[in-house]
């Protein structure tokens, strides 16, 4: 089994590379299977949130990339 891999992209979304599942406050399953992908908002500005529909770029987000 591969393992989940998170990229933070500068000025942009949180890259997943899965496999993963993420769960809503409803309790919807979303699955991301091995070796797939998704970007997460970090920008707040997305209308499909949590996933990235990349407004980021339109509200002018600036993000750090670098892991602390």
């Amino acid at each position: 089994m591969a393992d989940v891999n998170i990229e933070i992209r500068e000025n942009g979304p949180m890259r997943v590379t899965g496999p993963i599942s993420i769960t809503d406050k409803d309790g919807k399953s979303y699955s991301i299977p091995e070796g797939q992908w998704v970007s997460l908002c970090r920008c707040g500005h997305s209308a499909k949130k949590p996933f990235c529909d990349s407004a980021h770029r339109n509200a002018g987000f600036v993000g750090e990339s670098a892991a602390f």
